[in-house]
């Protein structure tokens, strides 16, 4: 199989980041419970948005998050068995690009750079499976698709769903 596999909340925990930082900036308690539902920076002030979503333009932010439990145990399964692509939109943060790909050096170093794809539009991907966190990445995907449980999609339907890596195993492996 050819499988896709999205980065931001599938394997690298970009909505803790966003809490982890905003309770830093503004000493404040604010929790992924909270926050379900939604994205994180609507959660918060309006005079305080803004900071929110300019956390990914800030250098080191893609490059210092943390894996997603369990997504490297079994990616490497995974890797083992089938073709496996790393797709992310990276091109809306410009400084995401040579960030994400160190970090997948670190965290993921059995996903050659040529298995790597830092686009835009995830329409142009074809294959067999694609794991993403966005329903609108999964609409126009011809294969089978996972919507991968993230915070902010938990109230979305329609989609064949994973909670977990674990889960992603039991499916595929």
């Amino acid at each position: 199989m050819i499988i896709f596999i999205d980065m931001d909340e599938v394997i690298a925990d970009t909505y803790g980041a966003h809490i982890e930082i905003y309770n830093k900036d503004f000493n404040d308690q604010l929790t992924v419970a909270m926050c379900e539902g939604s994205e994180v920076w609507q959660n918060v002030p309006v005079e305080r948005q803004a900071s929110v979503r300019k956390h990914a333009t800030l250098r080191g932010f893609f490059r210092n998050l943390k894996p997603i439990a369990n997504s490297q145990r079994v990616l490497k399964e995974l890797s083992e068995k089938h073709e496996v692509y790393i797709a992310s939109a990276a091109m809306q943060f410009p400084n995401s690009l040579e960030e994400k790909s160190d970090w997948l050096d670190e965290h993921f170093p059995f996903i050659p750079w040529q298995n790597r794809i830092l686009c835009g539009h995830k329409h142009i991907l074809s294959g067999d499976l694609l794991i993403d966190d966005r329903s609108y990445n999964l609409e126009h995907f011809d294969g089978r698709t996972l919507l991968f449980t993230s915070p902010h999609n938990v109230n979305t339907q329609g989609f064949e769903r994973v909670d977990s890596w674990d889960q992603v195993a039991e499916k595929l492996l």
